[in-house]
């Protein structure tokens, strides 16, 4: 992956920063344990959704307008498994990656200790995403078999910028959706809880992931950030499409393929996903990786 060489001014860099620091003092007064945290117990509510109905893909369609609360309710179960599913194939990706970067870094700095601090957060969520979805009563849903070994090469060879930048981007878009979703009382209460934790969890996430971003950047040349910039736009792409699998419109009930045809149709949802990313954009514009290579990508992917 392009961007191997990293520079010398980030190299010699104390481990122990001040971020990863002030991120280990946040992680010691402020974690969760989703095992005691959420009502695992009480059985599934029907008569909730299981995201805001306005993120919901076919939300806004002549679609949506004639489905039943009831639809519209399962509907949005689906999506939530969905998206929680997707959660866990890059939180996956994620960890590999993270710990591949640790590999030879101090075990006494911070930013080694904050490193596995983030992982082990990781590893709850993905099991609290796992039950949950389990709860709302949904399959396990998986990215394409392509997709899923583009995940593989990815998490193989992506380090550096490419490696912080991909994980930011599908943080944030994740994090965005989820901040509506725990505050809406339409929203099941559990899946309420959950998106409540890894909102909190993973603000410390974006946070690291921002400043290595611009860290490992510090004296990157035009070429090195062209292609990374191209690399991580990419991997965007094919991580916020993967949201919402195909299947939920069955799964739900709908006609899978009428369904298929006003989600990507759906200029409404496009307009969330573009608006709810803008702070995203002006980060990515600030760490020029916004080329117009990577624009196209993201232009696909409904981000901008």
């Amino acid at each position: 992956m392009a961007g191997s060489t990293v520079p010398s001014k980030v190299q010699n860099r104390p481990e122990g920063d001040d971020v990863a620091r002030r991120l280990l003092g946040s992680a010691a007064q402020l974690a969760y344990d989703p095992a005691a945290e959420v009502d695992w117990e009480t059985p599934l509510d029907k008569e909730f959704h299981g995201a805001s109905p306005e993120w919901s893909s076919l939300y806004g369609t002549s679609y949506w307008a004639e489905l039943t609360d009831a639809q519209r309710k399962e509907l949005t179960r689906q999506e939530a498994a969905s998206v929680a599913s997707t959660g866990i194939w890059f939180e996956m990706i994620l960890q590999q990656m993270v710990l591949r970067d640790i590999y030879m870094k101090n075990p006494a700095g911070a930013e080694f200790q904050w490193a596995l601090t983030e992982v082990a957060e990781e590893c709850r969520h993905s099991i609290m995403f796992a039950r949950g979805a389990q709860k709302l009563g949904a399959p396990h849903y998986r990215p394409r078999r392509a997709v899923m070994e583009l995940g593989r090469a990815f998490k193989t060879l992506a380090f550096g910028e490419a490696a912080y930048a991909a994980i930011l981007v599908a943080e944030e878009v994740l994090d965005v959706m989820q901040r509506d979703w725990m505050r809406d009382e339409r929203v099941v209460p559990f899946v309420r809880t959950i998106n409540n934790i890894h909102v909190v969890e993973e603000s410390r996430h974006m946070k690291f992931a921002r400043d290595e971003t611009l860290k490992r950047l510090e004296g990157a040349g035009w070429a090195r950030r062209q292609i990374n910039a191209f690399v991580v736009a990419v991997a965007s792409y094919f991580i916020v499409t993967s949201m919402v699998n195909p299947e939920v419109y069955r799964n739900a009930g709908l006609d899978k393929r009428r369904a298929l045809a006003a989600a990507r149709s759906n200029e409404h949802h496009k307009s969330m996903m573009r608006s709810s990313c803008s702070g995203l954009m002006d980060f990515l514009a600030s760490a020029r990786l916004l080329t117009r290579p990577a624009l196209a990508f993201y232009k696909r992917a409904n981000l901008i």
